[in-house]
């Protein structure tokens, strides 16, 4: 507010009334110029409300308003569909002789040209056959087996003798190769319990319940019980790792489904907060080691050297300032220009097509403007794009972590297409009706992606560790060459 003018003149009436009335069009003035900047500051933020689509949050594109922008197009090159010439392309790969069940020879008999009769035998110089295979499924039908224990009177003394069958036949009622593929559906997007009923009782036309599906769910969780604990001990001790998180139920109270992992290991569990409580229960009491992630809060407490931010949220970030307008708008534009160049880079990197002192050298200067620009976002008229802009500048060394240590990612995609699963289960079930089903959650979850990173076969996994459970052993090896 402007200083009331000085007085001069006291004794003169008219000239106070003069001051008076100029002091209070100063006054209404001041206010009016704050009430502008106010409805300034509200039209930026409903027109960042307005503009809020896929590109600039994290929602997704079949939830973006009329008149968002479209996906962007690529401009036809006037190729034809398919694989382009000196594309390696990609064949289908003959089974090992040890898969194939039945061979069925052609052999010619007879000379095309002169008709005269051919050997049965192969010549020393004839070729290695040709070869064309079929997959084709056997009669799906479940093999039963009953256990009869039969009686047998004595010729002697007319005692009549029993023999009964094995605690260890009786207790389960479905073999251990079953079990683990209903489990392995139960865990499925999209199928759940009630799918795995139908599947059973149609496809292998052997009855079933849900309460059974239950059961076994119960015995494949208590069965992968060892290796969870291998997997959470490996990712909390891996010098880097990816992490993310997303929204769960439990009985109908919200939970969270948090995920950890490296290139070779996923880590799930269930917690209670979005807290850093939360993030202790799956990274550990005490974390270590480099922790790549989104920009959520928590992470904040994480040192610096220790941390390194999504770039894929980053962009999302800057593209709402320039969808604000305004003074944000310049800022948004350079800080795209650098996002840009930063991915063009990095999958140059990735192809092999550039290294990494290649790659310092092109981003110190680059990461130098992005920087100044933040600096002077720091005191930009819009507020939130300046608190954004002080807040990046505070976590600026957590940008470029990837840039020189080995195994990190500027994007957090690694996570997020592990967590997928659990995503689209907790889509389909709607979380879980206890904390035994929480259990298994983690334990399927965890299992199926660690083998699918290191590409070996889930079903059989899960069977060997169902018999190593019912025969009292420990569960196969998650980790390692073999799994055993």
């Amino acid at each position: 507010m402007k200083e009331p003018l000085a007085s001069p003149g006291a004794s003169c009436p008219e000239c106070g009334q003069l001051r008076a009335a100029l002091n209070e069009a100063l006054g209404q003035l001041d206010e009016a110029r704050k009430q502008i900047a106010d409805l300034q500051a509200e039209i930026h933020e409903l027109r960042s409300q307005l503009n809020r689509n896929s590109s600039n949050s994290s929602s997704p594109p079949s939830v973006d308003p009329p008149g968002a922008p479209k996906p962007v197009i690529k401009t036809p090159t006037g190729r034809k569909p398919g694989g382009q010439p000196g594309h390696p392309g990609h064949h289908r790969h003959r089974f090992p002789p040890e898969r194939v069940n039945k061979i069925v020879p052609y052999v010619p008999v007879i000379r095309t040209h002169c008709q005269a009769p051919l050997p049965s035998e192969a010549a020393p110089g004839d070729p290695e056959p040709t070869w064309h295979q079929v997959a084709e499924l056997p009669e799906l039908a479940a093999n039963i087996t009953e256990y009869q224990g039969h009686a047998r009177t004595c010729p002697c003394c007319g005692h009549l003798n029993r023999s009964e069958i094995p605690p260890e036949i009786r207790a389960p009622v479905i073999g251990p190769r079953w079990a683990a593929v209903m489990s392995y559906l139960s865990g499925r997007p999209h199928i759940g319990r009630r799918g795995v009923e139908e599947i059973v009782g149609t496809v292998f036309e052997v009855p079933t319940s849900l309460g059974s599906v239950s059961a076994l769910e119960g015995e494949t969780s208590a069965a992968l019980a060892r290796p969870y604990q291998e997997a959470q001990a490996a990712v909390r001790e891996a010098p880097v790792k990816n992490r993310d998180e997303a929204s769960w139920k439990e009985k109908g109270d919200k939970r969270w489904l948090g995920s950890a992992a490296t290139a070779t290991v996923a880590f799930f569990v269930i917690h209670l907060r979005r807290n850093f409580a939360g993030l202790q229960a799956l990274l550990g009491e005490t974390i270590t080691g480099i922790v790549w992630s989104d920009r959520w809060s928590v992470d904040n407490k994480l040192p610096l050297n220790l941390r390194q931010i999504c770039w894929a949220h980053l962009k999302r970030d800057v593209q709402k300032l320039v969808d604000r307008g305004g003074p944000a708008e310049a800022m948004g534009r350079v800080g795209l220009e650098v996002v840009e160049c930063l991915f063009a880079d990095w999958w140059a990197f990735r192809r092999g097509e550039r290294d990494r002192p290649g790659l310092q050298a092109r981003w110190d200067p680059m990461a130098r403007e992005l920087q100044g620009v933040l600096e002077q976002g720091c005191s930009c008229a819009d507020s939130k794009a300046a608190t954004f802009c002080a807040n990046l500048l505070a976590l600026y060394p957590a940008l470029w972590l990837f840039a020189s240590i080995e195994g990190v990612e500027p994007t957090n995609n690694h996570v997020e297409r592990i967590l997928r699963l659990g995503v689209l289960w907790r889509k389909n079930s709607f979380g879980c009706h206890s904390a035994a089903g929480c259990r298994f959650v983690e334990r399927m979850l965890t299992v199926v992606q660690t083998l699918r990173l290191q590409k070996r076969p889930v079903l059989d996994y899960l069977y060997r560790a169902i018999v190593a459970h019912r025969s009292g052993l420990p569960a196969p090896q998650l980790l390692g060459q073999g799994g055993d």
